[in-house]
């Protein structure tokens, strides 16, 4: 099957070239695209992170050989969510090669959360059915990079770790609050502000909401546990 130029140049941002490109493009196929003769990615999908599972698990051993089972566990958890394969999606602008329907499509779908994840996760099950486990794992090492070796810092997001916080102290979860959007469609700058219920509150601004929330988060808990 000839490749487009989009699919050619995603397979140069993500390191492999398909002998079956169809399989990429079924994994770039949001359910709102799907129909006769069109497969999405759902299937991929449970695919894939599985193979990204297996992956990580393997190198978290490899980088820390003392680290025990209750070490290991929240940083593969952390590897392997949603949040972290979105991560990697807006990284080699996955979003941007997305067959979604219309409807999707208007509501943001290129930069939503759930879908780049989702995505991405059919995109290493796309590899690894064109190619092997060896490849789906070397794609994955790359393109996950440092975060192996860094992934302590990161075991708990900030939103988690500010809603943590809250919920010891007896206070609903915190709110975020878009309060400014600016800049043109294609790249648009969102304003969050991240409020808890005793009152303080925090902005931030990013390139996407999840970005800013996170942001906003992070200072947020740095602000309410600088006195304790």
């Amino acid at each position: 099957m000839k490749r487009s130029a989009e699919i050619a140049a995603l397979e140069q941002r993500l390191g492999h070239r398909f002998t079956r490109p169809e399989l990429l493009r079924r994994a770039l196929t949001h359910s709102s695209m799907s129909g006769p003769g069109r497969e999405d990615n759902q299937r991929l999908e449970f695919l894939g992170d599985r193979v990204l599972g297996l992956v990580m698990a393997e190198a978290l051993l490899s980088e820390d050989r003392r680290a025990s089972e209750g070490q290991l566990a929240p940083r593969y958890n952390a590897l392997v969510r949603k949040e972290a394969c979105a991560e990697v999606a807006e990284a080699v602008e996955l979003g941007k090669a997305l067959k979604l329907g219309r409807s999707e499509m208007m509501s943001g779908g290129r930069r939503k959360m759930a879908l780049l994840g989702d995505a991405m996760e059919a995109v290493i099950a796309a590899v690894y059915l064109d190619a092997g486990f060896d490849a789906a794992q070397a794609m994955i090492l790359r393109l996950w990079g440092s975060r192996v070796a860094t992934v302590e810092a990161d075991s708990r997001d900030a939103k988690t770790a500010l809603q943590e916080w809250a919920q010891a102290r007896g206070m609903a979860p915190p709110a975020y609050v878009e309060t400014a959007r600016t800049g043109p469609d294609h790249a648009p700058v969102f304003t969050i502000e991240a409020r808890l219920d005793s009152g303080e509150t925090v902005e931030a601004t990013a390139g996407s909401k999840r970005r800013a929330e996170q942001q906003a988060a992070e200072a947020l808990l740095d602000k309410v546990t600088s006195g304790e």
